[in-house]
This record gives C-alpha cells, structure tokens and sequence, in this order.
C-alpha cells in the first residue's frame, strides 16, 4: 500500500454540525465572516481554483480555500465544521468535481446553500464516463478548461455584485491572456519535442502533458494502483523500472503528495538512469499564485526535454 504524505482530515458531518452549532461568525478576513465589507463571498475545495478566484475577483472577493495544504487529501476529505460555516455564507461555490472532492457537495446540501455552484468538471464539456478509461479529474492542468471555469467566475461574481461587473470581466479578461500566454508555451514545446516517450506517477499532469504531444509510456496499471493506493504487481513494476533502465523514457513526472515504496523506487531509478524528474503537485506551492505555478511547471518540463 502507498504511503502517503498527505493524512485524511475525515470529519463526519454529524460531528461538523453540532460544532456548527456553537460557532460564531469569525473576524472579517477569516472563514465564515460576514459579508458587511461588501465583499463576494467564494469558497473553493482547493487553493488551485481559491488563486484563480482572487485572480479574477481581486479586491471584489473573499475567497476561502478548504484545502490549502499538501497534508490533507482532497479524495479523503470529507467535512470541517468551519469550512461547513464558510459554505452556509457563501455566494460563490467553487469546485473540481469528477470524483475529486465529492465533499463540497456534501456540505452545499448540508447548508441548504443557495449559492452559485462552478464546478469544473461539468464546465469542462468532457466526458466523465469515457468508455475508454477513467475520467482525469486534475483539470487545473488543462488550460483550455480553467479559461472556461475562469469566465463561469466572472459571471457569477457579478450576478453577486452587479456593480463591479466590469472589474471582474476585465480580470477575466487578463487572465485568459495569460492561459493563452501558456497556452503558446505548450505549443512551443509540442514543435520541439511531440512524440517524446515520457512516464508519470500519477495522472496528475497529463492534461499538460498532452497538450504538449507527449507519449506517456508509463504502464496503465502502475499508475492506476498508485492513485487507488493499491499494491502495484512486481511484473508491473519491472516493466515500469525497465522504462528507466532502457532510456526509454525521456522524463518522470512524479507527484510528490503521493509516495511510498513503490514510487520511491521508479524515482531511484529514473535518477540512477540520468532521467530528469519533473516534480509535480495537486496544491499550490507556498508563495505562488496559479499562473505562476504553471509557468514553473513548463519550464521544468520543457528543461527536462531539452537534457
């Protein structure tokens, strides 16, 4: 079984509302605060989609993110009686959807919330039932779908604030330029290197990896075990590790939230073997916001092809 760096923060709803119960709206600036400034209120499951909110709200919003850190585990995660109060004050709920953080969706219900609900996967127009495979849920990596989500933003902030309407549509507007600023880094990338054999450890990237014409390699059944948490086949890990020893493969892409012996040992040999490893994440990076995030993450794929 893997080892995973985060720990799930499993709380039952039962538990979460009766502290509800005995919470009071907290200081402005904080989950839960009252909407008095004049602010939009916006809670998002991840920071990933709390940084494009505040990229498109600004000043306008307030954005709580109910996962803001690498330790706790959006698939596990379930309720917190704080964030099931920022909810219950929401204007704006923003979520991933397909699978990956089924828990807004408790907690909205929980609320009788009437907020305005985004989630991702719905907006992305994909198939969440693809008869050829499982749905990728980490669309955060898919530019063309965070512009979409970007724009649902806008929209439901004005509905919330009509008269800032015109700040959150020229905030919109400069963020989609700098999706498609990124957009062209991809592009760049894909004339220079498609085709390019490459492996990962999760599917955490491959929205981007894709979008840059590379060849994932990796075997399916590896990377499906590590993202369930299931034992990986030694017959499986051999053919994975020969991707390394072979040359075969031109990077790694290891997601560094998920570890254990398994993956410890791919990343061993992908270093043993001189094959550049590309870190990747499903949160954001203390410091960052998403844009810088992401160009961080080109310029690592795009100097790992170019060793």
């Amino acid at each position: 079984m893997r080892t995973s760096k985060r720990s799930a923060l499993i709380v039952s709803l039962a538990a979460a509302g009766l502290a509800l119960a005995g919470c009071s709206s907290s200081a402005s600036g904080q989950p839960g605060s009252s909407a008095s400034d004049g602010t939009v209120q916006v809670v998002a499951s991840t920071d990933v989609w709390g940084s494009v909110a505040e990229s498109v709200g600004g000043s306008h919003v307030h954005v709580t993110s109910i996962i803001d850190d690498p330790d706790k585990d959006p698939h596990e995660y379930q309720a917190d009686a704080r964030n099931q109060l920022a909810i219950s004050k929401a204007d704006v709920v923003i979520a991933n959807g397909g699978g990956y953080d089924d828990f807004v969706t408790t907690m909205v219900n929980a609320a009788k919330s009437t907020a305005t609900v985004l989630t991702a996967a719905k907006i992305s127009g994909y198939d969440q039932h693809p008869a050829d495979g499982e749905f990728n849920e980490h669309l955060w990596y898919d530019f063309p779908t965070v512009q979409k989500v970007a724009d649902k933003m806008a929209d439901a902030f004005a509905k919330a604030d009509p008269a800032d309407k015109a700040d959150f549509t020229a905030a919109a507007a400069k963020f989609d330029g700098e999706l498609k600023t990124l957009e062209s880094t991809e592009a760049q990338l894909k004339n220079k290197y498609a085709g390019e054999k490459v492996t990962i450890t999760e599917p955490v990237p491959l929205y981007m990896l894709d979008a840059i014409g590379l060849d994932d390699v990796t075997p399916e059944k590896f990377s499906e075990a590590i993202e369930n948490g299931t034992d990986v086949a030694p017959t499986v890990l051999q053919k994975t590790l020969a991707l390394y020893t072979s040359k075969t493969a031109k990077l790694l892409a290891y997601n560094e939230q998920t570890t254990g012996a398994q993956t410890e040992a791919v990343l061993k040999a992908a270093k043993q073997n001189g094959i550049p490893v590309v870190p990747v994440t499903e949160t954001l990076p203390a410091g960052q916001n998403y844009i810088g995030w992401m160009t961080a993450n080109l310029d690592a794929i795009g100097a790992a092809l170019a060793r």
